[in-house]
């Protein structure tokens, strides 16, 4: 019985240590680290770049404000909006926030997504808190840039709440070729940049990407217990059609179909996680995209496509495989329609002229993925003063 009750004791002591130690491993965003922002607020007008996933633990940061007796004089909505519902460039107007009563300013109408110097006049400090994703043709961090010009132009202070990149474990991709700069493709930096929008707000600052080589006074709150080897899922999806995990790490290479004829899954349960096309070939598998919140005009809206479910690939295989073009490159050769299966938004993706040359030429996944291979290390190499967290 004495055994037995020793036993009983060593494991629940074990339980214990192996609960703490996950807690005390959990990542803190830097929205829940109230102590470090919380004084740099006092008396003043805060705006707030934020979405539905601004979350501190298990409250909004816009309540947490409010609750705590801030000035919250303005909430600026980036793509999607500021609760997360609308589609992709889809124009989000000014509104209030039912819950607190805030203004919402939307950032779409002003000067190319920049608030107008009006508008700027309105408050005295930023305070900027979106979850990206890592990749550069996701809106978040074109939409930090410019704020951070706009901040720049009227000298006011942003503080940027940092969060982990979910994909910031490899970095993967050609540069952009700043001919092909758009909304989907901002700054010379790789598809796969494998930074945290804290990491790149420094970047910007440090490589004098804003204009007329401006900088903004920026304040990082780092994220704790967080790495760069760090496989953090998010706990909220960042828009519509990111519904989870799987489709954020299929994400680098299944957007690259919004530059095709093909569906990648839009108004479907799983886009992003599968490809298809009405004339694709010697598939079983279909899906129908129809019109749903956050996709309300998809591509080949109510047509039944045939194509490839991913949804069972397993993380592993992504992880390694990178940002890979081998999904566009089957489909290409399966529906064969030459140069008509690219679309002109097929460069602003992708950031250069040679993928598309290279598909159509017959190279395969690998030949082409070389060719960017010393684009990687050198971008390595020029980041490496702005991380933040060990690699």
């Amino acid at each position: 019985m004495k055994k037995l009750l020793i036993s009983f004791c060593l494991i629940i002591s074990t339980f214990i240590v192996f609960a703490t130690q996950k807690e005390t491993n959990k990542v803190i965003v830097g929205a829940e680290q109230t102590d470090r922002y919380f004084p740099l607020l006092e008396g003043k007008r805060v705006a707030v770049l934020t979405n539905q996933t601004g979350m501190a633990g298990n409250e909004h940061l816009v309540d947490l404000l409010v609750r705590n007796k801030f000035n919250v004089v303005g909430i600026f909505s980036p793509e999607h909006g500021f609760r997360g519902t609308a589609d992709a460039g889809e124009h989000v107007g000014n509104s209030v926030d039912e819950k607190t009563g805030v203004p919402i300013w939307s950032l779409y109408g002003g000067d190319g997504g920049k608030p107008s110097p009006d508008k700027m006049k309105e408050f005295d400090i930023l305070l900027f808190d979106l979850q990206d994703v890592g990749l550069r043709f996701y809106t978040y961090y074109a939409s930090m840039a410019r704020m951070m010009d706009a901040c720049a132009e009227a000298d006011k202070k942003m503080i940027v709440l940092d969060r982990p990149n979910p994909n910031g474990f490899y970095v993967d991709g050609p540069i952009l070729d700043m001919k092909h700069k758009s909304g989907v493709g901002w700054l010379p930096i790789p598809i796969v940049h494998g930074m945290t929008l804290g990491e790149l707000a420094l970047m910007i600052n440090g490589e004098k990407w804003l204009p007329d080589g401006k900088t903004c006074d920026i304040t990082v709150i780092t994220s704790l217990n967080y790495t760069h080897q760090t496989r953090y899922e998010l706990p909220i999806s960042p828009s519509p059609n990111l519904p989870n995990i799987h489709s954020i790490y299929l994400y680098p290479s299944t957007c690259l179909f919004e530059g095709t004829v093909v569906s990648l899954g839009r108004g479907t349960d799983f886009p992003f996680e599968a490809y298809g096309h009405p004339k694709y070939k010697g598939s079983d598998f279909s899906f129908t995209p129809r019109s749903v919140a956050g996709a309300k005009n998809p591509p080949l809206l109510n047509q039944k496509c045939y194509g490839v479910d991913l949804r069972m690939v397993p993380n592993k295989y992504i992880w390694e495989n990178g940002f890979d073009l081998s999904y566009v490159i089957d489909a290409y050769y399966n529906l064969q329609l030459g140069n008509s299966f690219f679309t002109a938004f097929f460069e602003k993706l992708v950031g250069v002229d040679y993928i598309r040359k290279d598909i159509i030429n017959g190279k395969s996944a690998k030949e082409i993925k070389a060719k960017w291979a010393c684009d990687v290390e050198q971008f390595k190499q020029q980041r490496r003063p702005y991380l933040l967290y060990a690699e």
